[in-house]
């Protein structure tokens, strides 16, 4: 395995020959079991809301239980790696009951796209429900094709929604101004577009291009398949993406900044065609932090708690093909640095915190991964 930290830290680099893997600091305790879990969070009473792929959204009470699907829930595309996807609290949930969630929805002839829809959860009956459902973003264009939706969600401090966006498997997107594929998107939380965004004079600035495009949406660019975003002690944001062969990305992100992908890739094409490294291209941001072989990112949380006070501050990333957990600690110089990998023995979907700085962890329903909801604790 290699890390690189940033070139343009002028820091060293570090080559392992191999991942090591350190003893479990946790207790694994198995809360529940799911088919396809993708995404949980936390709601002020302790309850879980955790989605399937296959369009179902379930409420888990704090001893395992299962609430029957919550009714409401947008029709989802299902197939390859679509279908429901990330689940997120509105800021104020306690008071207006607000859920927002990430899937893949149908087109026409065959092409597909994310979407993010929010709507009122009432969880207080035998059947739970979503109201007012509406949909305040899409994918543009919808495309042929079944991966690399991303679909991940954030809120930060300031209420902004932050949505990643992935390539769907294509070379053009992430590079092109006339798509919100491949990038990194900020809005308002009903999904208009705050005024202050780097490219909302985009059209007047490029007359050529469309106007009314999706161009005021977009905060960065030259992004792949974005499937983590997290804010860091100092409010900064971080996203995780994975490469194509080899090169999966730790990025410290910054207003506007364009990523370089596919121009520049850390990792090469599938085919064995090279992909030109970073460091032949200035003018694109390069990672913090990158993976060959790679550890294919599914989520990542940047831990704030107490009960794991020596990683506060630090990323916790889920690694599918690496069926690991990884701990990255994270400078004030924008540097990041692998310091820990723990085996988990199951590709490791999403990771979360919870209130009381456990952290929960949803293993990929695949192969013998088997869809479980965990919860780590400091081992006694």
């Amino acid at each position: 395995m290699k890390l690189l930290l940033n070139p343009a830290l002028a820091l060293a680099a570090l080559v392992f020959l191999s991942p090591a893997y350190a003893e479990l600091p946790f207790t694994v305790t198995e809360v529940s079991q799911f088919d396809e879990p993708w995404s949980v969070a936390e709601m002020p009473d302790g309850r879980l809301l955790v989605t399937e792929t296959k369009g179902n959204l379930i409420i888990v009470d704090t001893d395992g239980k299962q609430s029957r699907p919550v009714s409401g829930v947008p029709d989802v595309n299902y197939g390859g790696q679509g279908g429901l996807g990330d689940v997120v609290l509105h800021p104020d949930f306690a008071k207006n009951g607000m859920v927002y969630l990430s899937y893949a929805e149908a087109g026409v002839a065959g092409t597909r796209g994310a979407a993010v829809a929010r709507g009122v959860l009432d969880a207080s009956g035998r059947r739970p429900a979503l109201s007012d459902v509406e949909v305040i973003w899409r994918q543009y264009p919808k495309l042929l094709g079944f991966g690399h939706y991303s679909h991940r969600m954030l809120f930060d401090d300031d209420g902004y929604l932050w949505i990643s966006s992935g390539d769907r498997q294509k070379f053009t997107t992430s590079q092109d101004m006339q798509s919100n594929s491949g990038k990194l998107l900020r809005l308002h939380e009903d999904g208009t577009v705050p005024e202050d965004n780097p490219f909302v004079d985009y059209y007047s600035e490029n007359p050529r291009v469309g106007r009314g495009g999706v161009y005021p949406q977009i905060w960065s660019l030259g992004h792949r398949n974005l499937l983590g975003l997290a804010l860091d002690l100092d409010g900064r944001l971080w996203e995780i993406e994975m490469g194509p062969a080899g090169g999966d990305e730790l990025n410290l992100i910054e207003r506007g900044a364009n990523y370089g992908y596919p121009e520049v890739s850390n990792g090469d094409h599938y085919d064995g065609r090279k992909m030109p490294n970073h460091d032949t291209r200035p003018e694109f941001n390069e990672p913090a932090l990158w993976w060959t072989p790679v550890i294919s990112p599914g989520d990542m949380l940047i831990y704030r708690g107490k009960a794991f006070d020596a990683w506060r501050g630090d990323a916790i990333i889920a690694g599918l093909s690496s069926k690991a957990i990884i701990r990255v600690e994270l400078g004030d110089d924008g540097s990041a640095e692998e310091v820990e990998r723990f085996d988990m023995g199951a590709r490791i979907r999403s990771v979360q915190e919870a209130a009381d700085g456990s952290i929960l962890v949803l293993e990929d329903d695949y192969g013998d991964s088997k869809g479980r909801l965990l919860r780590l604790t400091p081992a006694s």
